[in-house]
This record gives C-alpha cells, structure tokens and sequence, in this order.
C-alpha cells in the first residue's frame, strides 16, 4: 500500500488550559503537517491521549480532523484495545469511509500467549472492512508480538498489510524485514531507529517527533527511502537529542512542549499524565533555537 510508505505522525489532542480540547489548535497541527511534506495522519494512537478522551471527545477530534484534513492526506485510525469483542464492535460501527486503515495495538495488561495474539487478530481481521496495521509496543503492552507471528497474521489475512514496530529491537525489525511477504509493510514505531530500519528495508515510520519538527524528519526518511544514506544520518544527528528528549517525561508530554514553543498549540495535558516540566521546555527552548 504506497499510500502508508514515509512519514506518518501520530497526532497529539491539543488542550486549553481548562482542559477542553482545542479544535483550532487542532486545525492549525493537522495544516502544519500537511503542509511539511508529512505523507499521512494518524487519529487516535497514544499520543491522542486517547485513553482519557470520552466517546464525543473522540467523535469531535475524528470530525475537526478529516474537515482540515479533506482529503489531502491518507487517514489512519487507531481502533485497538484488550477486550477483543469490544474491538470489533468498535469497528463494526464506526464509520470507516474517510479512512485508509485501521491501527490496532496488541492487546495490553492481559499479557496473551503468541496464540492468544493471533487468535485476537483474526477475529479483528475478519470483522475490518479495511486493511489493518498491526502495533508492537512491548513498553505499553507488557507482551511482545514475534515475527512469527507477525509473519503468520501477514500470510494467513490479506487485509493485514503492515506492522508498526516499536519493540526497540533492530535484531527483531531485521526478521521481519527479511521475512515478511513483499507487499507487507515494517513501519518503525520508534522515532530514534527509523533511519536504520527504513536502510534495513522498512517502509517509513509513523512518529511522534515528526509532528514537531515535520519538514526536517520527512526529509530524512525520503533521503532514506532512497538510499541516501549520508544525508540522512546528517539529519537523523541533528535531530538526536531532540528525540531524546521528547519522550524523557512521557509521551506526549515532550511533543506538547515542541507544539507549544513553536506557537502551534498549548502544552496541557490530561491525568495521570502531567505537562512537561519548566527544565525540558527550557532545553527544547534551546534545541529549537
């Protein structure tokens, strides 16, 4: 599917001060990407604060989204969770028509066997009208997908074409980039190893920085995709530290801070989950300078 090779971003919900969501923030993010070479969106992944969104919440973000949007970009949705039946009831009755593809994360807490994974993505396959990118996220999720698996789902169901991982394991991103089916896609889930895995023959990536600092990190991932490797680490460099610390308070604490000093949006941020503090604005402050 080359419409999901290259830079995908994970959008945050920008918040007022009181704690509202901040639709013209919004708006303003989703044009700022756009216009920065950015090669899709997605709705509704962890850096949405998708969690503590309620269910109109997350309607109103969807509506603001594909509004600014319309249809300029490829849409992604993250439709995941950890009751597998309530998954697919989602999917069943969203309304999936603006959409390019579904992003399901494998199921958190629960910790399920390798074939307790696949069994849940079956069932989320078979339910979709629309293709599925799978999400290994071992960090959030407490269980690893392996690449047999991840290889078993790619074969067994033509809807799932790609897998977004972020397990931070190169090793485990070269044995699905050697060993998956020629249109399946390995889209790195981890802003600091997209240069090497798109190198190794990933597809691109779907990042958190990216939404930041958009003209810079889609430049280094098409210099990739096209082999130019010494341009690309020159940037991937430059855009380090940054990287580094973005996530050094949580996500999306440290991309709300970019947004903010880059006069894009607020930095609030909802419970249990706490705005970044005055020390890593004040060092992005400097990176950004």
């Amino acid at each position: 599917m080359k419409a999901l090779v290259g830079t995908g971003v994970a959008l945050v919900t920008p918040f007022k001060k009181d704690g509202s969501v901040d639709h013209k923030a919004l708006e303003t993010i989703v044009n700022f990407n756009i216009d920065n070479g950015i090669n899709y969106l997605v709705i509704m992944g962890t850096t949405a604060e998708s969690a503590t969104l309620s269910k109109s919440e997350k309607e109103a973000v969807m509506s603001t989204i594909k509004a600014t949007n319309n249809m300029r970009l490829p849409l992604v949705l993250g439709i995941g969770g950890n009751n597998t039946a309530q998954v697919v009831t989602e999917i069943k009755q969203m309304d999936l028509s603006d959409f390019t593809a579904i992003l399901s994360v494998s199921p958190f807490y629960n910790k399920p066997t390798q074939e307790g994974v696949y069994q849940h993505f079956k069932t989320i396959a078979e339910a979709s009208p629309k293709p599925i990118i799978l999400y290994n996220v071992p960090g959030r999720t407490a269980s690893n997908m392996a690449p047999e698996t991840v290889m078993r789902l790619a074969r067994d169901f033509d809807n799932i074409i790609a897998i977004k991982e972020a397990a931070g394991d190169m090793v485990q991103a070269m044995y699905l980039i050697k060993n998956k089916p020629e249109d399946f896609l390995i889209i790195s889930g981890d802003d600091m190893l997209t240069l090497p895995m798109i190198l190794a023959g990933g597809s691109g990536v779907i990042s958190v920085i990216g939404q930041g600092l958009p003209k810079e990190f889609s430049k280094m991932v098409q210099l990739a995709l096209e082999g130019n490797h010494i341009e690309a680490y020159g940037i991937q460099y430059e855009l380090m530290d940054a990287i580094d610390m973005i996530f050094e308070e949580g996500n999306p604490a440290g991309i709300k801070a970019v947004l903010e000093i880059k006069e894009l949006s607020e930095a609030a941020i909802r419970l249990p989950l706490i705005e970044a503090s005055d020390n890593l604005k004040s060092k992005l402050k400097r990176f950004m300078a």
